[in-house]
């Protein structure tokens, strides 16, 4: 595997996260997870949140019933997710090395969650963990930001200033090494002042390709692809698609 993600950075950017972006996606993307995954299981059915960040996604979940499981390698996101959705279950975890049971019945990754994953072996043993996390028949959702979403959106500077913090980020894409780069310098105001951080985070951009054959390598059946900017509406975003999966149902039935 590649060198293991720095999730150092994602603690120190987890606080931001969850006041600035966490509710707002989780808000975006619930119709489009109704969609295409919610409508297609049962009631309280098992679900697990792959790179959950906050937990914003997986309190939605549970106040609709559902049985909620979330991993994520830092420490500090799944800390804040606890005390969001204090009724689901959570395990810091590598999302390349992880093991849950008993097996759910589907899973979810979104707000680009596994871009961050730098290598595409990386991003294939995540699949494995979650193919294998699945019941047969299993439904997998994710979406990922693809070239079309780098060029138009990683580019440019922007700022979010309150009375007691300031947010501000950079962000690049070098289309020669499919990597996007985002800078953040971070100022909290503390008991005897500010305090400042500075943190980076990356994103790999994968092909179609690239995805669909690391499906099929885990053990999925092809996957349904799903432009975000034109084929879910309300849902509106460029350059973010979404990927639908099984796991096969295995011969004589499901486990």
């Amino acid at each position: 595997m590649g060198p293991p993600p720095q999730y150092s950075d994602y603690d120190a950017f987890a606080w931001a996260y969850n006041k600035h972006w966490g509710s707002a996606f989780t808000e975006s993307i619930l119709p489009v997870i109704d969609k295409l995954v919610l409508q297609t299981i049962p009631p309280k059915a098992r679900i697990l949140d792959v790179c959950c960040g906050t937990g914003q996604l997986a309190s939605a979940l549970v106040k609709r019933g559902y049985r909620v499981t979330g991993v994520d390698g830092s420490k500090e996101m799944i800390r804040i997710a606890r005390r969001n959705a204090p009724k689901a279950t959570f395990h810091v975890e590598d999302a390349r090395s992880f093991r849950i049971a008993p097996p759910c019945d589907a899973a979810l990754s979104t707000y680009d969650s596994l871009n961050h994953m730098m290598a595409l072996e990386d991003l294939t043993a995540v699949f494995r963990n979650v193919h294998d996390s699945l019941r047969d028949g299993g439904w997998f959702l994710f979406d990922l930001n693809m070239e079309e979403g780098y060029t138009a959106r990683w580019r440019g500077e922007s700022a979010i200033v309150e009375d007691d913090h300031v947010v501000a980020y950079r962000s690049s894409y070098s289309p020669d090494d499919k990597v996007g780069r985002m800078e953040f310098t971070i100022f909290r105001k503390v008991a005897r002042g500010w305090k400042r951080t500075d943190l980076a985070l990356t994103q790999r951009c994968y092909s179609d390709i690239e995805v669909r054959s690391a499906l099929k390598r885990a053990g999925f059946e092809a996957a349904r692809v799903f432009d975000g900017a034109r084929d879910l509406e309300p849902f509106r975003n460029v350059g973010r698609w979404f990927f639908l999966c099984r796991r096969p149902v295995a011969a004589g039935g499901r486990r």
